[in-house]
């Protein structure tokens, strides 16, 4: 049987990944440079609201956030770059290494950049200490700048794409029509803001991240998406770029730039692969994390005690007293099976 795949292919996604990392690592001595210089530090939440918090994070006041955008540029640089060279040039090989296509790239690589440059300007709010709560763009204006990107994607899918099929694993198609566009909104604004309560401790987002886009990475491969594989395969780069200036003690944060960015994008590659309903199980962590604050926040309103010591629940598990380093590559081992497992369902369902 004659392979779906070129060995063409797989260099391709392993040229591009690494190539991205090695671009994020050269421009990393820039950027934290620029974060440093300017004082773009970390503002630790108000003692009096989080004591918790405060207390175990107090150490960590002046660190510098918008380390997320150190993947996005990357990445946004690294697909105009190659796009731009394949255009002007007659050269083939800048042809086959260029991966923004209609299909399957624009998209994502929209909404990376439109949320990034939200979370971004959040960040420097939250710096600057402008909004409520001593800073940063309110939960609800939040959740309605977010939402309305998911809108527009929403709408694309459906009407550019014609898309209004959801894939159920191990049991089928199912044609909803317009339902597909609430569902859609749902699933992008909810691992947004999951992914952005899993960015806590030195390392635990990034990692997390790494295990999803690199599952989904392979989803897409296997299901003959090239070019969404390859663009997953240059966010791991660029992740494990980040990574190594993030783990403990981190030399820069993530932020909302990065965090809430990629959530955006990682919802968009899991409703472009059709597998989007694998999510809870891929990235198992996001759903604990923000199940975590949702319990949180309920039985302090209708219980008036608190079900953890703080959340979300890393920062339980810290307030009991686990090292942040032992929390963190836990979670890691713990998202590294969850992505497996996903791949094994995802498998199973094409057997």
């Amino acid at each position: 049987m004659t392979p779906f795949y070129t060995h063409f292919d797989i260099l391709r996604i392993f040229a591009l990944m690494t190539l991205a990392f090695i671009i994020a690592i050269l421009w990393t001595p820039i950027l934290t440079h620029f974060l440093y210089k300017y004082k773009l530090g970390k503002k630790i939440r108000d003692e009096s609201r989080a004591p918790v918090f405060a207390r175990l994070h107090r150490h960590k006041a002046g660190t510098p956030v918008m380390g997320g955008l150190l993947v996005w540029v990357t990445v946004m640089l690294l697909a105009l770059f190659l796009y731009y060279l394949a255009q002007w040039t007659n050269i083939e090989l800048f042809d086959q290494l260029n991966f923004l296509s209609r299909s399957q790239t624009w998209l994502p690589l929209g909404a990376l950049v439109a949320s990034a440059i939200l979370g971004l300007v959040d960040d420097i709010l939250n710096v600057k200490k402008v909004g409520p709560h001593g800073g940063g763009i309110g939960l609800k204006h939040r959740l309605i700048l977010y939402t309305f990107i998911a809108i527009v994607g929403a709408l694309w899918f459906f009407f550019k794409l014609d898309w209004d099929v959801i894939r159920v694993p191990l049991v089928g198609n199912f044609q909803i029509g317009w339902w597909y566009i609430p569902l859609f909104i749902f699933i992008i604004v909810a691992t947004s803001f999951s992914v952005n309560e899993t960015d806590g401790l030195d390392g635990l987002a990034g990692g997390v991240l790494l295990a999803s886009f690199g599952a989904y990475g392979v989803i897409a491969f296997v299901q003959g998406r090239m070019d969404l594989a390859a663009f997953c395969g240059i966010i791991v780069g660029a992740l494990l770029a980040f990574l190594w200036f993030n783990i403990h003690p981190a030399r820069f944060f993530m932020g909302d730039t990065g965090s809430m960015s990629l959530g955006t994008t990682l919802g968009i590659v899991a409703m472009l692969t059709n597998f989007a309903l694998l999510l809870p199980i891929i990235g198992f962590l996001y759903v604990l994390e923000s199940g975590s604050v949702i319990l949180q926040v309920i039985s302090k309103k209708l219980l008036k005690r608190k079900i953890f010591l703080s959340s979300p629940l890393h920062h339980h598990f810290e307030a009991k007293g686990w090292p942040e380093t032992k929390i963190v590559m836990r979670f890691w081992v713990i998202a590294a099976v969850t992505a497996v497992s996903g791949l094994m369902i995802f498998l199973l369902d094409r057997v």
